[in-house]
């Protein structure tokens, strides 16, 4: 037999059973006893079978691909993230499609676009998508949010705990002695950017430190918002001793300006950042930041996704909660040479 196709009529026959059963045994597996899915399997094996795997994702209408929309592919701290989707989508024969929302000429409404003709699920990290966008149709494929999440929207949602590592970064600058600190936020409108900013101000309060609008500095996450905050930090007479960062590419521009004009990180300024991407831990001074788990990030959105689309059911919610829910994976702070004692 092995010396043509095997077909399934010849599954069957070996296995003793139905076409119709063969089918289900291998399709939808969790119907069919265990007893008839062994036959089957060892009929499989015997005949050389093999499963027209695109044929079977016509019939089930499934493309086997999820798309994750990034805001910023360029940004370094979505790689470890992407690597996790991918190290669990693979496996089980999924494809993963990466869209840059951000991206020159990018369709702001590109999600109304995606329905399940296209892919099986969608992994949003960014909160700015517009929510009517996202809202189940019943030809949108499953929607999981990661990192970034939508107030109000309905959603299960992988993120870490923003509040927690800000109050982290804050206790170790007073640690050091620090009693005057300020913060460079993320963009205007960005839910990460305020719930970051937001535990800054209660840490702050909670430590009876100065809440000083002229120590908060607007940013958008990179670089070059890192280098203006320094700017502006440099042209106060009276400057925090201390300034925390909530990404770590507006940390590295903040020190690469302040040390360009001459001062030394940490003595003139204790620096943190936020995130904890590769490059962080290799420029001078070492930044000292909040870790995100980012490849765990990317695993829990890719098996929760994984979930919703083979079994058509909502993720099981923690114990005490009702789906859909958010996964709050914890943070850690990680010490390094851009914080020292308050001189």
């Amino acid at each position: 037999m092995r010396g043509r196709s095997a077909k399934i009529v010849d599954v069957a026959r070996v296995a003793g059973v139905s076409v119709a059963t063969v089918s289900r045994a291998l399709s939808t597996p969790e119907i069919v006893s265990a007893e008839t899915r062994a036959l089957v399997l060892a009929a499989v094996s015997e005949t050389g079978y093999t499963i027209n795997q695109a044929a079977r994702n016509l019939r089930r209408r499934q493309t086997m691909s999820v798309v994750a929309l990034v805001p910023n592919l360029s940004n370094p701290f979505f790689s470890q993230i992407l690597s996790g989707i991918a190290g669990v989508l693979a496996p089980a024969g999924y494809n993963l499609l990466v869209v840059d929302t951000k991206a020159p000429g990018a369709d702001p409404h590109l999600v109304l676009r995606l329905d399940r003709s296209r892919a099986d699920g969608l992994i949003v990290f960014d909160g700015l998508v517009p929510a009517a966008d996202l809202e189940p149709d019943g030809e949108r494929p499953p929607v999981i949010m990661a990192c970034e999440w939508i107030d109000g929207l309905d959603l299960p949602s992988i993120r870490v705990d923003n509040e927690g590592g800000a109050r982290l970064a804050i206790d170790h600058l007073v640690g050091l002695g620090h009693r005057a600190i300020g913060h460079v936020a993320g963009p205007a409108g960005n839910i990460l950017a305020r719930s970051r900013a937001e535990a800054t101000r209660a840490a702050l309060r909670a430590h009876g430190l100065p809440v000083r609008p002229d120590w908060h500095f607007d940013g958008d996450f990179s670089l070059e918002a890192g280098r203006r905050a320094a700017l502006a930090w440099l042209a106060l007479e009276e400057r925090p001793t201390a300034i925390f960062c909530a990404s770590d590419e507006m940390a590295c521009g903040f020190i690469g300006e302040i040390q360009t004009r001459g001062l030394v990180v940490p003595r003139d300024v204790s620096v943190v950042g936020f995130d904890d991407i590769e490059i962080v831990a290799h420029i001078t001074p070492a930044l000292t930041t909040v870790r995100q788990p980012r490849r765990a990030i990317g695993e829990a959105a890719a098996r929760d996704l994984l979930r919703l689309v083979e079994q058509r059911t909502p993720a099981p919610a923690p114990a005490g909660e009702s789906a859909p829910h958010a996964t709050i994976l914890p943070v850690e702070l990680i010490a390094r040479a851009s914080t020292g004692a308050v001189g």
